[in-house]
């Protein structure tokens, strides 16, 4: 029985990133062939290994941010370090790094130096501020740029301080961009023959999802503002409280949903009223219809608005904890829970692979590797053989 080939099997990627924006895009890669080396510094690794929920000294994170991915310890600031990554760069087809602008350039390991090795390099380079610019030296990590791309001002509500969103949202837009970008210019290099750079800034990334936030500023000097729970300018988008202070989120904005949303909740008077046949109309009664509804939601429990809604085919649901996810049958149908195998045998519950390919969907692999587990793999690949990997083991450079 042969195997299914993936859309990016042959593809050898080497991750020199650690943390969340370039690894994850490394992820992504591999759940759908790619090879990928993970270079990690000796004796410590990525950082991710010890952040978040730690069990038996490892992040629970690691694991969905690190499989299928082969390990390699190598420390990059060595001669030998850097040699190695020459040596890796003439035979991959995708580099992908997150450090500080400037500074594989200061280890020899820049676009220039290694796409001399190998014109059809792709790098991938991904930073706070970009490559270029003022600010391209200044430190960023992914809260920054979600504050300076817009989005941190707009959370939370009115007069009150922003809150950021719970997990790192700027960090996994970037490393979407990184995807995107590599595979623009996979598809490029089968034209021209020659790889080049990606550079993929976090506070850009954030800021191409603020929507008409700079249209609406340039054409009517408004500035958007926090809403809490509600979106201003499309209306009813908001979440209501029940009868046993929960809430539901319902969307009613819709021309003919909002009709239905308020034959539920028996307002016929607001959804034949002229005004409020349309969205920008409704918007100029955004309060008005958000007590009606409210009004309808605090006389009954979540599940009962929930299922009247569903009859009614308007746009429902509630904030899902983690054991709401881990619970829920669509997405247990939809194969959206997995199960990776930890080093030590053990198995893991973790999200499943996305997009879904109906030819050629994506592997999930195996948990996070432990460290440096491919270091004689990948050197022995490379024609290094055991002896001189004993004397870099022995000097701390793997």
């Amino acid at each position: 029985m042969t195997t299914r080939q993936l859309p990016l099997d042959g593809l050898k990627v080497v991750e020199l990133g650690q943390l969340i924006a370039g690894p994850f895009a490394t992820k992504l890669l591999g759940e759908f062939g790619a090879d990928v080396i993970k270079i990690e510094p000796p004796g410590t690794g990525d950082p991710l290994r010890k952040w978040r929920i730690l069990e038996e000294g490892t992040s629970l994170w690691w694991h969905v941010q690190s499989r299928t991915k082969r390990s390699v310890t190598l420390d990059l600031r060595s001669e030998e370090g850097q040699e190695m990554v020459r040596r890796l760069a003439a035979e991959a087809d995708v580099i992908v790094e997150n450090f500080r602008p400037g500074t594989l350039e200061g280890w020899g390991l820049g676009y220039e130096a290694l796409s001399t090795i190998n014109p059809k390099l792709i790098m991938v380079r991904v930073s706070g501020f970009g490559q270029t610019g003022p600010y391209r030296n200044k430190p960023g990590f992914g809260v920054i740029g979600e504050a300076m791309g817009g989005l941190r001002y707009l959370t939370g509500h009115a007069g009150e301080p922003s809150v950021r969103v719970g997990v790192s949202i700027g960090d996994s837009l970037s490393a979407l961009y990184a995807v995107i970008g590599t595979l623009l210019a996979l598809q490029e290099r089968q034209r021209s023959g020659l790889g080049q750079e990606i550079d993929v800034a976090l506070y850009e990334s954030v800021f191409a999802m603020m929507e008409s936030l700079l249209p609406e500023f340039d054409a009517t000097g408004q500035v958007r503002e926090p809403s809490g729970s509600a979106l201003p300018g499309i209306t009813p988008s908001n979440a209501y409280r029940t009868c046993e202070g929960e809430y539901v989120l319902i969307a009613g904005n819709g021309d003919s949903i909002f009709k239905r949303l308020m034959g539920v909740i028996g307002r016929d008077d607001l959804a034949n009223h002229p005004a409020m046949a349309h969205n920008d109309g409704r918007s100029q009664h955004a309060n008005e219809i958000d007590a009606a509804i409210e009004a309808w939601t605090q006389t009954r429990r979540r599940d009962d608005i929930l299922s009247a809604l569903d009859d009614a085919r308007v746009p429902a649901g509630f904030p899902y904890t983690a054991a709401d996810i881990a619970n829920d049958p669509h997405y247990l149908a939809r194969e959206m829970i997995q199960t990776v195998t930890r080093a030590d045998g053990r198995p893991l519950k973790v999200p499943g692979v996305l997009p879904k390919l109906s030819a050629t969907p994506g592997r999930l692999g195996q948990g996070g590797p432990s460290l440096g587990a491919h270091t004689d793999d990948v050197l022995d690949e490379l024609g290094i053989d055991a002896a001189t990997r004993d004397k870099l083991r022995q000097a701390g450079i793997i």
